[in-house]
């Protein structure tokens, strides 16, 4: 009953704040719910689909910059959009974790409305520039944001561990998308891209979720280490990175530079994985794990786009 009664207090508080907010917030408040650092590390991948995509097919980016532009802004709007749409779902529950709890959407400096209304305008626009490349890339930047929007955070972010599996599936499309704006065909090698970002996904946020654990536990939301603990979690995590690796080397015709370098930094990746079964600070591991994982996927895709330029 306390519970509800804080809730109830919080909404009724960001009640207060609509008539203020809609006329005093500024741009830094929209900057902040637009999560620019999501969007930045996944325009990489979206970069590196877009490259590769004009490799394979004999064109070049120069010879249409205006395809590769939209492409870019769409993928960044669609991304942008889906964590603000994200951000006004989860406001009831925001204030409840120390990472989320200052948030514009929970301190009253956006109103529900502001926050929706532009999540709203971006995921359209973003799908409004995806789809003056092609339809393809259009249809699959606003499946994914349907994913995240409603299968993940309406739906499963709140009722099962599964979570991470359908969050993983809309945050792989950023490479797709970008090879979908050059050839909606999909060459076999954009859907490897998708499935490394796919199989990169879960170690990375089980990762998270290990370090957030007390918060994840206090808002309700059943992450792995929450309802089944650490220790299952950690073999959970070792067991997507070692699969991980055989993966990365689907496309190990990019050159034995990309092989080598993909076999090192997953190798890495795996014994330090490996080494958390001994570890007596799990959090400090899980933050350790975390941190390699967000180097590892941008040196592979930058990796990726570099071995086609030499």
């Amino acid at each position: 009953m306390e519970k509800l009664n804080s809730i109830s207090t919080v909404n009724s508080t960001v009640g207060v704040h609509e008539s203020v907010t809609d006329k005093q917030a500024t741009w830094k408040e929209y900057l902040a719910i637009s999560k620019t650092g999501i969007v930045m590390s996944n325009l990489i991948t979206a970069f590196a689909g877009l490259y590769l995509a004009s490799h394979y097919t004999g064109t070049t980016l120069a010879a249409d910059p205006l395809t590769a532009l939209l492409a870019m802004l769409g993928t960044a709007f669609i991304i942008a959009g889906a964590s603000v749409l994200n951000n006004y779902i989860d406001r009831d529950i925001d204030h409840l974790m120390e990472r989320t709890k200052e948030r514009p959407t929970v301190n009253g400096q956006l109103s529900g409305r502001q926050t929706l209304t532009y999540g709203l305008v971006l995921a359209i626009l973003g799908t409004l520039f995806l789809s003056m490349t092609t339809l393809t890339a259009a249809v699959i930047g606003f499946s994914g944001l349907l994913i995240y929007v409603v299968l993940y955070s309406m739906w499963t972010k709140r009722t099962t561990t599964l979570n991470t599996i359908v969050g993983s599936f809309s945050g792989a499309v950023p490479p797709l998308i970008g090879w979908a704006a050059i050839d909606p065909g999909l060459h076999p090698i954009a859907w490897t891209l998708f499935l490394i970002m796919f199989m990169w996904q879960p170690p990375h946020f089980l990762a998270l979720a290990m370090k957030r654990a007390d918060e994840y536990r206090a808002a309700g939301i059943p992450m792995l280490p929450v309802v089944a603990g650490f220790a299952v979690t950690k073999r959970q995590i070792i067991w997507y990175v070692a699969a991980l690796i055989p993966v990365s080397l689907l496309v190990a015709d990019f050159g034995i530079i990309y092989t080598v370098s993909a076999v090192l930094l997953g190798g890495g990746w795996l014994v330090l994985g490996l080494s958390g079964l001994r570890a007596k600070d799990d959090v400090k591991w899980a933050r350790q794990m975390f941190v390699y994982s967000l180097n590892y996927l941008t040196v592979l895709f930058v990796l990726m786009i570099v071995v086609h330029m030499i």
